[in-house]
């Protein structure tokens, strides 16, 4: 069963990136490997302008399923966009144990 809308078929491979929430999101990125990261971000990116324009179509608070799966996702490649353009590497350097906590998702 489809995950995503159909116009995003492309990136249902990566629907396990459609997370519901920051832990989650960080958790995953933790979880991944360079390669699969950058398998993701490769994919997603040039698809991140059309997502925005897609979802714009819709209330925020009303969200079918397969379009907040797709906000998720595209939050996911937030997670992932500094490791794979930046620090090549999942955590963030030299940060310790250092642990900051979303009190509030962006997107309910």
């Amino acid at each position: 069963m489809p995950k995503l809308p159909a116009e995003f078929a492309d990136l249902e491979k990566f629907s396990d990136w459609c997370l519901a929430t920051e832990p989650e999101r960080y958790a995953k990125r933790l979880a991944s490997t360079m390669e699969e990261m950058q398998a993701f971000y490769d994919a997603a990116i040039p698809r991140l302008e059309d997502a925005c324009v897609f979802g714009d179509k819709f209330q925020l608070d009303d969200l079918p399923d397969d379009v907040r799966a797709l906000v998720h996702l595209m939050q996911s490649l937030v997670m992932v966009s500094f490791p794979v353009e930046v620090w090549k590497q999942a955590r963030v350097p030299d940060s310790g144990a250092a642990w900051a906590e979303l009190i509030t998702e962006p997107v309910v």
